[in-house]
């Protein structure tokens, strides 16, 4: 199922791929990301993308996984069909918990999940990977934004404690005493609070949830993990759908990429242990994630974050997306282009349109040691 032979693809409909990217580009504000590429399979793209190796890259790969990452991916899949012309790359955006079934049934050639592996996956991707394991690449990153829609109010600081209050279906309408004390001389509406959450397994709810737990653990008593578990408000599927619930209704609140709020929601600013209040950016989420701990063993690269940063402009609410794949035993069909895609993604020239689109770009010590694994993969 992972590669179709060159035949078909010459058979594929190039329509549905077209649109989707643009529709995705458009929503992330990167239509200028997309270059021009020689006509030639291995072709140099144009300075916006840089050099994209394809070698031996033919076939069509079947991925899975991350709906965090959509709008990455697809401006990265644009730039590198348009120089490697026998590829396609299929990325399904159907959540992270989805992904790694996929994967761990051998039904793609890799995941996208924004938590890591838990330890008995890893164990059952013996099945799939050949004399070994599956790893966790780190390739996205980002704030989590915490996106809301209430009317007559621009701006709004909220805490930890306080937003898992309202998670937790506590505090039922916008001018509580806790969301008062944070906005002093704000005028806050008694509308009711409409809180959304994921209703597919997602590793946005894992890191979202792992943050309440972590930063305000008496007001957050739940385990955490990628199926939401507090009691009481509404769902939505993926990051588009939350998004688009805040974006219509009034009173909503949800969490979800910050490239997914790019169509006019408003964010909250955060109050940590540092100062001032601290806005969802990339910038301020770089700060957070290049104090992460690489904690996984041998070529798996798993970040531990740091949900509770104390310094000025650290944003406490991160992610990490991790792109999940055999160390050795992958497909000899698919490999090819997977490590050349994935040489890509992860190069400079790849991780600089990051920013544009929302997201932020790997940390140099941890980038470097991306690049070292993907070019060891067998």
């Amino acid at each position: 199922m992972k590669l179709q032979r060159k035949n078909r693809l010459r058979a594929l409909s190039l329509g549905a791929v077209a649109v989707s990217g643009a529709l995705a580009l458009t929503a992330c504000g990167s239509d200028e990301t997309g270059a021009g590429a020689s006509g030639a399979t291995g072709g140099t793209q144009s300075a916006a993308t840089g050099s994209i190796a394809c070698d031996d890259a033919r076939g069509e790969i079947l991925a899975a996984g991350s709906s965090a990452q959509k709008n990455a991916i697809d401006v990265w899949v644009k730039n590198y069909q348009a120089a490697c012309k026998d590829v396609r790359i299929n990325y399904n955006p159907k959540g992270s918990g989805a992904g790694i079934t996929n994967f761990l049934q051998g039904q793609t050639a890799f995941a996208g999940s924004d938590s890591a592996l838990k330890p008995e996956e890893i164990a059952e991707s013996a099945k799939v990977c050949k004399d070994s394991q599956a790893i966790d690449l780190p390739m996205v990153g980002g704030p989590i934004a915490v996106g809301f829609n209430v009317p007559g109010v621009d701006t709004l600081v909220l805490d930890a404690a306080t937003l898992a209050k309202i998670f937790d279906d506590q505090i039922k309408t916008w001018d509580d005493e806790a969301i008062k004390k944070l906005n002093p001389g704000v005028d806050l509406p008694d509308t009711k609070v409409q809180a959304f959450h994921r209703s597919d397994e997602s590793g946005t709810t894992d890191n979202f949830t792992q943050y309440l737990k972590a930063a305000a653990p008496e007001a957050w008593k739940y385990e955490g993990g990628k199926a939401w578990q507090a009691k009481g408000g509404q769902s939505a599927q993926g990051s588009s759908g939350v998004a688009q619930q805040v974006k219509e209704t009034a009173g909503a609140i949800s969490y979800f990429e910050l490239s997914y709020a790019k169509g006019g929601i408003k964010t909250v600013d955060i109050k940590t242990d540092a100062t001032e209040p601290v806005k969802a950016t990339t910038e301020n989420a770089s700060k957070a994630i290049a104090a992460a701990k690489v904690v996984g063993k041998g070529k798996d690269l798993a970040l531990e974050l740091d949900y509770k940063p104390t310094a000025e402009g650290a944003y406490p609410i991160t992610l990490v997306t991790y792109e999940i794949l055999c160390e050795k035993g992958n497909d000899p069909e698919t490999l090819p282009a997977v490590k050349s895609f994935f040489t890509y993604i992860a190069s400079e020239d790849g991780q600089s349109l990051l920013s544009d689109a929302g997201y932020a770009p790997l940390p140099t010590e941890i980038a470097t040691k991306v690049r070292e694994t993907i070019a060891s993969l067998s």
